[in-house]
């Protein structure tokens, strides 16, 4: 009769006291598969980041933190939110410790002569424990490549932040079909300037699905992030792949994040301008 599994190991020493080799093995066997299948399943935290970009003056950002404060967040998901810069002192003093604080931006150094730059020590001396890296507006609008790009994200690793990563194809990438050829380009920089995956978090925003008129159904991101997640299991290793957060941010909203969370490969969400509003609690709580 085959062996059944109890799921603690007394079983094997009353076989001991019984002499039964046999079963002893099968046991035995048994429990190893068990520890390694459990070894192998993921344990992505669901992540929520609130991205507040160029919005905002100290009292309605201070209706929405009350709002947020008084929200029930689920401890099986993380909160972060990106005030502006000039804001993040604010933000951190008046959220609640179960939220977190990251900035928007870094630069790629300690200090230095770098007018309107701010860099990864000021941020931890505003308390904030995240930053945002290579997100759309920062490559389209201001100009960044992915090299300047990786060089912050490097930085901003040495110096004790944790790093949300932005990646993400434009209109006339998508359509001509070179998406993944665009977003593992833009991955794999990254992917060369990071040594602990622990603190990193992959954001994908396709860009032609933000503020375009066209959506990204959850099957297409879905789609793309389980093709990301193959990529990082071929080129970092199985480990990396299963353990790293892959988040979503392609205009996410309360009517659209709980389908979009039901997705295997979609770890969370980058939100905007939902992130603004009281909504934004609905998409902290989209697992639920």
């Amino acid at each position: 009769e085959s062996a059944v599994y109890y799921g603690d190991h007394s079983h094997l020493a009353f076989l001991w006291w019984l002499n039964d080799w046999p079963l002893i093995w099968e046991y035995a066997d048994i429990d190893l598969q068990c520890l390694g299948s459990s070894a192998m399943e993921p344990s992505r935290k669901f992540f929520v980041g609130g991205n507040w970009k160029m919005n905002g003056k100290k009292q309605n950002l201070g209706e929405l933190i009350s709002t947020l404060n008084a929200a029930k967040v689920p401890a099986d998901t993380e909160v972060v939110c990106a005030p502006p810069t000039a804001y993040i002192d604010f933000a951190r003093q008046k959220l609640d410790p179960k939220i977190a604080v990251a900035a928007q931006n870094c630069y790629k150094v300690t200090n230095e002569d770098f007018t309107g730059e701010i860099s990864p020590g000021m941020i931890k001396d505003c308390r904030a424990t995240w930053v945002v890296l290579g997100h759309s507006e920062r490559r389209h609008v201001f100009g960044e490549s992915d090299e300047p790009i990786g060089q912050k994200v490097a930085h901003a690793l040495a110096e004790g932040l944790r790093v949300i990563a932005c990646i993400g194809e434009k209109l006339d990438e998508r359509e001509p079909g070179i998406t993944e050829k665009v977003v593992f380009e833009q991955t794999k920089v990254i992917v060369d300037n990071v040594k602990d995956w622990s603190k990193v978090i992959l954001a994908y925003k396709p860009v032609w699905a933000i503020g375009t008129g066209k959506t990204a159904t959850p099957q297409q991101a879905q789609e793309v992030q389980e093709k990301l997640r193959g990529w990082l299991k071929s080129n970092v290793s199985e480990a990396v792949a299963q353990s790293t957060p892959i988040i979503y941010g392609g205009s996410v909203t309360g009517a659209t994040c709980k389908e979009l969370a039901g997705q295997p490969d979609v770890d969370g969400f980058l939100v905007g301008g939902a992130s603004l509003k009281p909504k934004f609690v609905d998409i902290i709580n989209a697992k639920q």
